[in-house]
């Protein structure tokens, strides 16, 4: 599998390859971890990440909108959900869901297009606006992975819970919080979430911008942005994933080697590490270790749809068809609704010049579509199609 990114998501109604503060002086002239490598970038220091200040500031209009929602005359309660009912209708007035679209929350207001972690951003500093607590949450979903540009970008999900602040000698009748989740697929609340702190979530944020930068070959500004997610939350595996994939690219191999295996020591259990371990040890002649990882890998993640529909995706890439098919049919065996997988099998038949095929299955990509802008966009290619074959 090519290599991998760690981004902290998109979302559909929200949805990380591959997710601070403003850089100190210290942290630019010395470094206390080995596995990264400044003297790799010397220009890093000509991109200034964003601060932790301008990534949850809130400018003017977006404040508006916060005081909008708040009515001296109702409830504490009655606000907070005023507050959050408001974000959702705006979301859903015209908001645009896009991976990339990695922006600080005033951005995100303005701009009215945003991927989960942004848009989960600006609800945050919303909530934080209005004088209510916020905490983030990450949901432990299963290996989730789209495609960019050739690059395999793994995605993960957060969300948070809005409550009230707590008050001396208040006692409340009734719940003072409210879980926010931009997604609107309800397995999500099937699987087990933990609390982050603020600041892994800013290098969440971070580690998504430097992704973007890689993806577009500004290798200094990547450096930079992963190099603050790593100094500001050295604990998060995925930040020395990405360095390890920066640095292969720069055929660094040894520091490649060095960030995967501070990764993997923090989570053994990161098949991404691993991975692209794997792909480290192929480039360098290591065939034996990289097919025992493979093997290994394979074994855990058999019964993941997600995991054979990017295979599957590559596979179209590549215009291996057939192999294409057997990857998106084993995808489809393990869930039969997810439209990604519906949507792949009509592209991969559309190719084949099965046109009625190709149809039936977007289609059905259509109908499990998980918001309006996905439907339309199916029912776009579905257009295509009936234009060709009149």
């Amino acid at each position: 599998m090519p290599m991998q990114v760690r981004q902290t998501i998109a979302c559909f109604g929200i949805l990380v390859l591959l997710q601070g503060c403003a850089s100190t002086p210290e942290e630019t002239v010395s470094s206390p971890y080995p596995a990264l490598k400044d003297a790799l970038f010397p220009s890093y220091t000509l991109f200034e990440p964003e601060s932790e200040e301008a990534v949850f500031m809130l400018d003017e209009e977006a404040a508006a909108f916060v005081a909008g929602a708040m009515s001296p005359n109702r409830s504490d309660h009655y606000n907070m959900r005023q507050l959050v009912k408001n974000i959702f209708e705006y979301s859903d007035a015209g908001l645009q869901y896009r991976n990339s679209a990695n922006t600080v929350a005033s951005r995100t207001f303005q701009n009215q297009t945003a991927n989960c972690l942004s848009l989960s951003i600006m609800t945050y500093a919303m909530a934080a606006h209005a004088g209510y607590r916020a905490q983030f949450y990450e949901v432990d979903i299963p290996e989730y992975w789209t495609r960019r540009d050739g690059y395999s970008l793994l995605n993960g999900h957060i969300n948070l819970r809005i409550s009230l602040p707590d008050e001396q000698n208040v006692t409340r009748m009734q719940d003072d919080y409210m879980d926010v989740d931009f997604d609107p697929q309800n397995v999500r609340e099937y699987f087990p979430r933990r609390k982050l702190k603020k600041r892994v979530v800013l290098s969440m944020f971070y580690n998504n911008k430097g992704a973007d930068a890689l993806i577009a070959s500004s290798y200094s500004k990547a450096y930079a942005y992963f190099r603050k997610a790593a100094l500001l939350s050295p604990e998060l595996p995925q930040s020395w994933v990405n360095l390890g994939v920066l640095y292969r690219q720069q055929d660094a191999y040894a520091a490649a080697e060095e960030a995967y295996e501070r990764a993997i020591a923090l989570d053994n259990e990161n098949f991404t590490a691993w991975e692209n371990l794997a792909i480290l040890y192929r480039y360098t002649d290591r065939h034996d270790q990289a097919d025992q990882i493979a093997a290994r890998l394979e074994r855990r993640r058999e019964d993941n749809p997600f995991y054979h529909f990017i295979l599957g995706e590559q596979a179209l890439e590549a215009e291996q068809l057939e192999e294409a098919l057997t990857h998106y049919r084993r995808a489809m065996r393990l869930d039969s609704t997810r439209h990604e997988v519906l949507f792949g099998l009509g592209k991969t038949y559309f190719e084949m010049g099965d046109v009625t095929r190709a149809r039936q299955f977007i289609e059905r990509a259509a109908r499990h579509a998980p918001n309006a802008q996905e439907q339309q966009r199916y029912q776009g290619k579905l257009s295509v199609l009936q234009s060709r074959s009149d």
